[in-house]
């Protein structure tokens, strides 16, 4: 039975103030140059953990991650594509090749990239300010991230344990 309007529509919203920066969301974020803050809105993302704030999702998630001049992500795939939406600042995307060949550009507000499932990718900000990025999967639940980097890779879940 579907609820009340007013109850779904409660559930249904996600308040930017109501958001809880999350430093620690992934592996690479305890990393300097990788470190960022996730804002989850809907799902609870291939960060793997599950604080309850978000709008429950069914195919795909979205986040908004705070990311301080210098730092990004490591290189990393997922089993589904991830998009990129620049929202604030100046961001240096990144797609490579298993041979370490790497191609990248700048984006800035209201540029998008979209990262095909299995391709390596990654982003830094190369700006001098704070950048904000809104970044979807295309999965409910997708797997954890994997990384490029052997050691990131083996600690890929250590964030999920801190969190228990």
């Amino acid at each position: 039975m579907t609820p009340p309007l007013s109850e779904l529509l409660q559930r249904q919203v996600a308040r930017f103030v109501d958001r809880v920066a999350d430093w620690d969301a992934f592996a690479d974020a305890r990393v300097d140059g990788y470190r960022r803050a996730q804002h989850r809105f809907i799902g609870s993302g291939a960060s793997g953990k599950s604080d309850g704030r978000f709008i429950p999702a069914e195919h795909f998630t979205l986040s908004i991650m705070f990311v301080p001049p210098g730092q990004g992500n490591a290189a990393h795939t997922h089993e589904v594509e991830e998009v990129f939406f620049i929202l604030r600042g100046q961001v240096r995307v990144f797609f490579q090749d298993e041979s370490g060949q790497r191609v990248e550009t700048v984006l800035g507000p209201w540029d998008c990239v979209s990262c095909p499932a299995s391709v390596i990718h990654g982003y830094e900000n190369a700006g001098l300010e704070p950048a904000y990025l809104q970044v979807m999967l295309g999965k409910a639940r997708p797997d954890l991230m994997s990384y490029t980097d052997r050691e990131l890779q083996a600690r890929r879940d250590e964030h999920l344990r801190a969190a228990r």
